[in-house]
């Protein structure tokens, strides 16, 4: 039985919905009021658009729309113009595969999947029709109708998922009851590609943004002008994205013992800086108004990013940071992300995914699964995988895969091909880069998800891409205790930790018991307290209002932001406090 380590003290100071507060007088309506706001927008009658985004509760908008404003003439775009949902499956076959997770990137635009012809008479009926006309629906400015109000209904992709595993199909999909792996797959490769060009196309003509991630009953409606407020302001201060928690099979205690969060169940999960997945809560109005953080990378990518990592990586935030908690759990998957030039020829992804585990706790025997053993026998190891795949032996990791001790602080480097996982009681801090979907699992030591279905294996995929010259003696070399100490100063020292020289991603270390100087350098900054109950960031000229952080949590400074300090706070003034700072190698 492993030996846990000390308990810390309960952090409830972690907080898990942090906030944008907006300055100024700004309206927000929540409720019904939405609905009245919008009707004395055009008083005379008029046309708006409410232009969704794939899984938002349509029925509902739909519903609410007859409730409140009755005499409106309400088209439904999607009923009115979409192509019959054969038609769309027939368009993305090649995108969707037969496999259960992974699918080929889509390069359609939405207006693919609509007739024209349809959507003409649609303008039709619009043009024809008295008094107020809405039209909604994922799609509905694709209608050449003069629109006289837009409304984005908009949510996140987190929340997209808990419907479905709740029974909600993807767009236009009568899959219900498949598997969630099956909707999110159609989600990553498809639904959402498709909608991020769509809605990219929006910010510029946008009255009103309509929060829709709770029921719509409870919807609140954010005016455009506010909502790029809130926008251009997160990109000249640090801020936080929400983070959001979630069980596993393997997942452990230390995060509900440590950061406060209430969860009946284990929790392997939190993803708490993955702008595609989570939100940016605004607070405005008097209420707090979730939107994409998605929607910032897209409409600051260079203020966001700096200019030469959006030269590379256009729109997209390249950094992720989740936490990974077997703590009282199991070992993760033994598992492998792909090479470059694999992911790019069979997914049609750009980048992969490097990464690493830094230690935020461990166990006195914890231990990462990394590498092969030097003269492995390559045939053999994937044999023996099949047969562990087939259920009728068990894996023999150990003989085959490389067990380093892991200990609080330590920091192990994965570029991709690296056979690796973490074991069990350990508690991770994941440093990544983004395409986080793309893991092909070789042994999953027996285990079924949560859902009671065997999690899938993708040997083939695995073999394909395990560097086998990554042996026990080059994993040492490279991939284990790489820290470098590069400066120091009053109170500060400054150590580079990672990662490899292969994976573009750099991570610098500060031990400081006083007031740090940090600058962005043109690129992207993304942080963590790993050490310390609380921080506070400043700005040497002052240009955004001092700003504290606590324990284990992730943040990000803007590339904008330029010079920046980092110094203890509150309980932590006097003691010595780490962050570890992760940015783009080379910018």
């Amino acid at each position: 039985m492993a030996s846990h380590p000390s308990a810390r003290r309960r952090s409830p100071a972690y907080d898990p919905r942090p906030t944008i507060p907006l300055p100024g007088e700004h309206r927000v309506d929540r409720g019904s009021a939405v609905w009245a706001r919008l009707a004395t927008t055009l008083p005379d009658g008029g046309t708006i658009a409410i232009d969704t985004y794939p899984g938002t509760d349509l029925p509902g908008l739909r519903a609410a729309l007859a409730e409140h404003l009755p005499d409106a003439v309400v088209i439904d775009i999607e009923d009115a113009a979409a192509l019959p949902a054969e038609r769309i499956d027939a368009l993305i076959a090649g995108n969707l595969t037969d496999d259960r997770v992974f699918g080929v990137m889509s390069h359609h635009t939405l207006s693919d999947f609509y007739d024209p012809a349809e959507l003409d008479r649609v303008a039709a009926r619009v043009e024809a029709a008295p008094g107020l006309r809405i039209v909604v629906g994922w799609g509905a400015t694709l209608a050449p109708v003069l629109y006289d109000v837009v409304v984005l209904a908009d949510l996140a992709r987190w929340e997209i998922q808990k419907r479905q595993r709740a029974g909600a199909p993807n767009w236009r999909a009568d899959n219900g009851h498949e598997d969630a792996i099956r909707k999110v797959k159609r989600g990553f490769f498809v639904d959402w590609r498709v909608a991020d060009r769509h809605k990219r196309g929006l910010f510029d003509r946008l009255d009103f943004v309509l929060d829709t991630n709770d029921s719509v009953d409870d919807a609140r409606l954010l005016p455009a002008e506010a909502f790029h407020a809130a926008l251009e302001l997160a990109v000249t201060r640090p801020f936080r994205v929400v983070p959001f928690f979630d069980p596993g099979v393997w997942g452990g205690q230390w995060m509900k013992e440590n950061l406060g969060i209430d969860s009946d169940d284990n929790l392997a999960w939190c993803f708490d800086c993955v702008p595609e997945e989570n939100s940016l809560l605004v607070e405005a109005g008097g209420e707090i108004v979730e939107i994409p953080s998605i929607d910032l990378v897209f409409r600051h990518p260079r203020a966001l990013l700096g200019e030469r990592t959006f030269a590379r990586f256009g729109a997209e935030f390249p950094i992720r940071f989740d936490m990974l908690d077997t703590m009282g759990g199991g070992n993760l998957s033994l598992q492998v992300h792909p090479l470059t030039d694999y992911i790019q020829n069979t997914f049609g992804m750009h980048y992969t995914q490097d990464e690493s585990y830094y230690l935020l706790d461990a166990s006195d025997d914890a231990v990462v699964y990394l590498g092969v053993k030097t003269d492995v026998d390559r045939s053999a190891m994937i044999a023996d995988l099949h047969t562990a795949a087939a259920g009728t032996a068990d894996f023999p990791a150990e003989r085959y895969v490389n067990t380093f001790p892991a200990r609080k602080h330590d920091h192990f480097l994965i570029p991709a091909g690296t056979v690796h996982c973490s074991g069990a009681d350990s508690m991770v801090l994941e440093i990544s880069a983004t395409p986080y979907i793309f893991t092909f699992k070789m042994h999953d030591w027996g285990r079924v998800g949560l859902d009671g279905v065997p999690r899938p294996i993708h040997l083939e995929h695995a073999a394909a891409n395990i560097q086998w010259d990554r042996d026990t003696e080059w994993t040492e070399r490279n991939l284990v205790d790489r820290v470098e100490r590069l400066a120091e100063g009053p109170g500060w020292i400054e150590e580079r930790t990672g990662l490899h020289e292969l994976e573009f991603i750099d991570v610098r270390r500060h031990w400081f018991t006083d007031v740090v100087p940090h600058h962005t350098r043109g690129t992207v900054n993304v942080l963590n307290l790993v050490e310390g109950d609380e921080a506070i960031i400043e700005s040497p000229t002052g240009a955004f209002e001092p700003w504290v952080v606590h324990y284990a949590e992730t943040f990000i400074v803007p590339a904008a932001v330029g010079a920046y300090t980092i110094r203890p706070h509150g309980p932590s003034i006097g003691r010595r406090l780490a962050t570890v700072k992760a940015f783009v190698a080379g910018t």
